[in-house]
């Protein structure tokens, strides 16, 4: 028999918060983030790391879905934390960039190395929580203007080949779609295809690419000439 009876009301399940670590090597600033990131909806910090190797420990030990990284850390830095974290641990968090300059060539790079994406800390915490809350769903933040400031600004030598000849002109499509920021939904409305068939393709794009996710795709599709930095979009 139903526990529910007639007029009985049924609850609706409350989704489990986003945990978050955050690793700054300023204790101000963590405990300010800490704060005031802990008050927004939706997210628990469960810890915080000073540096880069705190940060991993911390990491396995809380088991964070996603990590609001500093880039410029004594010891280990956010970049090498980054790639540490995406190539040690079985099911890595996800990883958010946050910084004080946007051109910073240590984001671009935490980009390649597969963070989903990345904050500057004058944006205001509203925005801040949000891209925690995104990337903890898989999906990635890109800042379509600020990533070719950023691509632009990197030495020549940097640039990555991109293997065109394993792209095909579809996934190339999709791929110049997602380095404008659009989303799957708005790329489907776009090349007037089911969104199913962009998820195809998106995965495709990721896959050969050898990409970790959309954000570090994109990076690629800049560095390696496809997308023009100075383009509109």
């Amino acid at each position: 028999m139903s526990a529910h009876g007639p007029g009985a009301s049924v609850s609706t399940p409350v989704a489990a918060p986003v945990t978050l670590l955050i690793a700054d090597d300023d204790a101000v600033t963590r405990s300010g983030l800490r704060l005031l990131l802990g008050a927004q909806p939706g997210i628990a910090v469960v810890g915080e790391a000073a540096d880069g190797h705190e940060a991993i420990e911390r990491a396995e030990l809380l088991r964070p879905d996603v990590v609001l990284m500093d880039v410029r850390m004594p010891r280990c830095d956010g970049l090498e934390a980054t790639r540490r974290l995406l190539a040690e641990f079985a099911r890595p968090p996800k990883v958010v960039v946050i910084t004080t300059f946007e051109n910073d060539g240590y984001v671009t790079a935490a980009l390649s190395a597969g963070a989903a994406g990345f904050v500057l800390k004058r944006h205001p915490v509203p925005q801040i929580a949000e891209a925690v809350r995104v990337v903890a769903t898989g999906e990635a933040i890109l800042f379509p203007a600020a990533l070719r400031r950023m691509v632009t600004a990197r030495p020549l030598d940097c640039a990555q080949a991109l293997p065109h000849a394993t792209l095909t002109d579809r996934e190339e499509e999709v791929l110049r779609s997602m380095a404008t920021g659009l989303s799957n939904p708005e790329i489907a409305t776009s090349l007037m295809v089911s969104l199913e068939t962009v998820k195809t393709h998106v995965g495709n794009v990721l896959s050969k690419l050898g990409a970790q996710n959309r954000t570090h795709a994109v990076v690629i599709a800049y560095e390696s000439g496809l997308v023009v930095p100075g383009g509109a979009g």
